[in-house]
């Protein structure tokens, strides 16, 4: 019998809590944007999920196939392209799940940020999960450099949001949070927040 480990790989463990609470289900179709090495997609290839994945780095890509050639032979190697998310040339609406998993606090700036993320929103089918971690100031006292760069305690310089700018984003995006907003506060490094919604359906009125 594989291992826990062998089973999930380095799984983010608030994308593994949204696979044991049944938000994310065989049969949907599943993007990994800035998948890196596939650390998220051990589990999902192995359970036969429809994955694809986007990363700017070939190497990283290059990977990402190796993984899936091992795991799930089935699964065409075109499912992962070198893309910058912020030009990602699937099509509209084509899939359930989203996934951005610490990458966009890599953002170059608040214009680099919105067109990663409007493109994120662009490919999930309304009713579709959007899961992303990044980097915010919630938490922690962060140095501030201009926009929504900060200096963090660990000496990392990185693009962070704090709760008001989510909800701000969460009411923009009309999507709605499927959890309340959650952090994790590295001690005397960084803070990580966890931003899940779902894509609503309809416009409000």
């Amino acid at each position: 019998m594989a291992s826990l480990q062998q089973q999930l790989g380095p799984i983010d463990i608030y994308l593994f809590d949204q696979l044991s609470r049944g938000n994310i289900t065989p049969g949907m179709r599943i993007l990994d944007a800035g998948c890196g090495s596939g650390r998220n997609l051990v589990y999902l290839l192995r359970e036969g999920y429809n994955v694809s994945g986007v990363d700017e780095n070939p190497e990283a890509i290059e990977q990402t196939r190796a993984l899936a050639a091992s795991l799930a032979p089935t699964l065409p190697a075109e499912n992962f392209r070198v893309e910058p998310i912020e030009r990602m040339s699937l099509p509209d609406a084509s899939f359930d799940v989203v996934l951005c998993s610490a990458v966009l606090h890599f953002s170059r700036d608040d214009d680099h940020f919105h067109a990663m993320l409007q493109n994120l929103w662009r490919v999930l089918k309304p009713g579709g999960l959007f899961f992303c971690r990044l980097a915010s100031t919630i938490g922690m006292s962060h140095r501030h450099l201009a926009g929504h760069r900060y200096l963090a305690p660990d000496g990392v310089e990185r693009f962070c949001v704090d709760e008001p700018f989510l909800m701000q984003l969460t009411e923009k995006l009309n999507g709605q949070l499927v959890d309340p907003i959650k952090t994790t506060v590295i001690q005397n490094q960084r803070c990580m927040t966890t931003w899940v919604l779902e894509k609503r359906s309809t416009k409000r009125p």
